[in-house]
């Protein structure tokens, strides 16, 4: 199981309102191996059925980011949330 509390961590710690990590940046972060199932954008989409609780996707939610896997299939985008009201 990877701990994607420190991809939480390095989102949270972020100025940038948006920006892309490849894989392997994430990898660092994580200090583990993504799973085959990272390459499909459905397992990063956050706003994708929110009622499936995804460990990765609430790391992202609870850093104030919205993830976008990015077309060439080997990076993520990062959107900062926009503040609720």
């Amino acid at each position: 199981m990877n701990d994607y509390g420190l991809l939480r961590d390095y989102l949270q710690k972020q100025k940038l309102t948006e920006f892309v990590l490849s894989f392997e940046e994430i990898e660092e972060i994580i200090d583990a191996a993504l799973p085959r199932a990272a390459h499909r954008a459905s397992w990063w989409e956050t706003l994708r059925s929110p009622q499936e609780k995804m460990p990765q996707r609430e790391a992202c939610i609870e850093a104030g980011y919205i993830a976008t896997r990015q077309a060439d299939g080997k990076s993520v985008k990062f959107q900062r949330m926009k503040a609720r009201r």
